[in-house]
């Protein structure tokens, strides 16, 4: 009680401005692990968590110990089982893309869509089947768990090549998290809308799937026509043009977009046709 008769003005700034800081520190933190098995993990723990306060409540000795020893170790296990989000969450803090995004992520991520749209293009003028899916909020990592790791910087050769027929990886998904190609053949759960047109394969479904499971968006090369698709919010557009591409990704994906705002009106769409 002496605290808050104590407290001056300047102390409720100060404890305000603590309690911001770290809900806004555990909101990214959720973020990251949104959409991977570290989710799994995380409820994992909190049943631990449930049965030591219960031991602790009935003072049961022996599993009141053995959680006291699970926890006493647990701490090391839990930097060895979120090892891939620590460390993204140690390369964003260390660009500076934690809190927010800089100047120099417009420069690099108008590259990067320049590289994305010469491999798209060259792959539709030649009628190969390709899949691009771009991670948003919703974390894919178990998505990219199921293809063959990569971490390289985004390329068009690079795409190109993984899409070639018949090589290792030109079956499945390429799937890209912030500014790598972090895996190639890449399993997704595939869509079961009864209302998508029959005329869509394995690909497109696959787009349409991992968008309704998230927020990613897909780009789909049709191996038959050679047709762009762009797949967001369990919707696609089919037959899209380089100018609409390229404004729909910088809308969706781009540094100063807003995921909330930008998905809504794509979401009311009904699956369009060649004229989208």
């Amino acid at each position: 009680m002496n605290y808050f008769v104590n407290l001056t003005w300047q102390d409720t700034i100060k404890d305000v401005i603590d309690i911001l800081i770290v809900t806004y520190i555990i909101y990214h933190l959720i973020l990251l692990v949104r959409g991977t098995r570290a989710v799994q993990l995380l409820k994992g723990i909190l049943v631990l968590v449930f049965i030591w306060a219960v031991s602790t409540w009935f003072d049961l000795y022996t599993l009141k110990w053995l959680m006291n020893q699970m926890f006493t170790f647990g701490v090391l296990a839990i930097f060895i089982i979120f090892q891939p989000e620590l460390r993204r969450a140690l390369e964003q803090l260390g660009r500076g893309k934690l809190f927010g995004r800089n100047s120099a992520d417009e420069e690099e991520f108008g590259k990067e869509i320049g590289e994305i749209i010469k491999a798209v293009n060259y792959l539709s003028r030649r009628k190969i089947g390709a899949l691009i899916v771009f991670e948003r909020d919703t974390g894919l990592n178990e998505y990219t768990e199921s293809g063959i790791p990569m971490q390289s910087i985004i390329s068009s050769q690079l795409l190109i090549n993984i899409f070639i027929p018949n090589t290792p990886l030109h079956d499945g998904a390429v799937i890209v998290q912030g500014h790598r190609i972090s895996a190639a053949a890449c399993y997704l759960p595939l869509s079961e809308n009864p209302f998508i047109s029959k005329e869509l394969g394995t690909r497109h479904r696959a787009a349409i799937g991992i968008s309704e499971v998230g927020d990613a968006v897909s780009i789909v090369v049709s191996e038959e026509t050679g047709q762009i698709s762009l797949a967001i919010d369990g919707q696609v557009v089919r037959d899209i043009n380089e100018e609409s591409l390229i404004s729909k990704l910088y809308a969706e994906l781009g540094p100063n977009s807003n995921t909330k705002e930008k998905r809504s009106p794509f979401r009311r769409r009904k699956e369009a046709g060649k004229n989208g």
